[in-house]
């Protein structure tokens, strides 16, 4: 098995593997699950298994009252798990956005996954996203248009923002970009780069590519545009840890 090949050990909580309608679990079983994985003294890092629907609604929860051994680990995800990053990085814990063990499904999702692994293991370099130059946040759009304005918002003071999407036309991504950079804390960014963004057809040409679109709400706001990031919805999606602390610890 590949964790084991590079020295890691996965325990799976019982919780990954139940259904209730769209969740895997009830809301109380699923946050039970994160915390009691939080709590367990014996568990050096959290690897999301899936993006997480319904993380934003145990996401507050998750993040009152942390157990002492929830702040020795890190956390690592994407897509819906932003809810949970954007938590845990405002309860002061160690996270970053990266691949998911879901991805090993992929076609070609080991190379992913080692990259994910070697991260949480050694925090290998080669992992991150290599145009990381400072405090920075990368976030699935839809979810930071969603936590934007509410209690799990970043403090995004003098850091970079990079976004990724997947399944969206691209009149919803303008609306999404509309809100996110509309926001008071969005003008506080440092810059604004753009991950890969899997477009749906529209129904009628939107007159724009959507570099030009994350331009114009950039201009908007006031906030640099910074060119491309490497993150995405796919096996190449390379990690972007969050600052920690008061120093800008994304490279450790």
């Amino acid at each position: 098995m590949l964790a084991a090949t590079l020295g890691a050990e996965l325990v799976v909580h019982p919780q990954a593997f139940r259904e209730e309608g769209h969740f895997a679990g009830s809301d109380a079983e699923r946050l039970t699950g994160l915390r009691e994985m939080m709590a367990d003294p014996g568990i050096d890092a959290i690897w999301f298994g899936r993006g997480g629907y319904g993380s934003n609604r145990i996401a507050a929860a998750a993040m009152r009252d942390l157990p002492p051994a929830a702040g020795a680990k890190t956390y690592l995800g994407y897509s819906d798990g932003g809810f949970l990053l954007a938590a845990l990085h405002k309860a002061g814990l160690r996270v970053a956005h990266g691949p998911m063990v879901q991805d090993i499904m992929r076609q070609g999702g080991e190379e992913a996954a080692a990259r994910a692994l070697n991260w949480l293991i050694s925090a290998d370099a080669a992992s991150l996203e290599p145009g990381l130059d400072g405090p920075a946040f990368a976030f699935n759009l839809v979810v930071l248009s969603s936590l934007m304005g509410t209690g799990l918002e970043p403090d995004f003071t003098d850091g970079e923002l990079l976004i990724e999407e997947v399944d969206e036309e691209l009149y919803r991504v303008d609306r999404f970009l509309f809100h996110v950079s509309s926001q008071p804390g969005f003008g506080k960014l440092r810059r604004l780069r753009l991950g890969r963004v899997q477009l749906k057809s529209n129904d009628r040409p939107f007159g724009a590519e959507m570099e030009a679109v994350a331009r114009h709400w950039c201009e908007e706001a006031g906030v640099p545009f910074g060119g491309s990031a490497d993150i995405g919805h796919d096996v190449l999606n390379r990690v972007v840890p969050f600052p920690v602390g008061n120093g800008p610890h994304f490279l450790s």
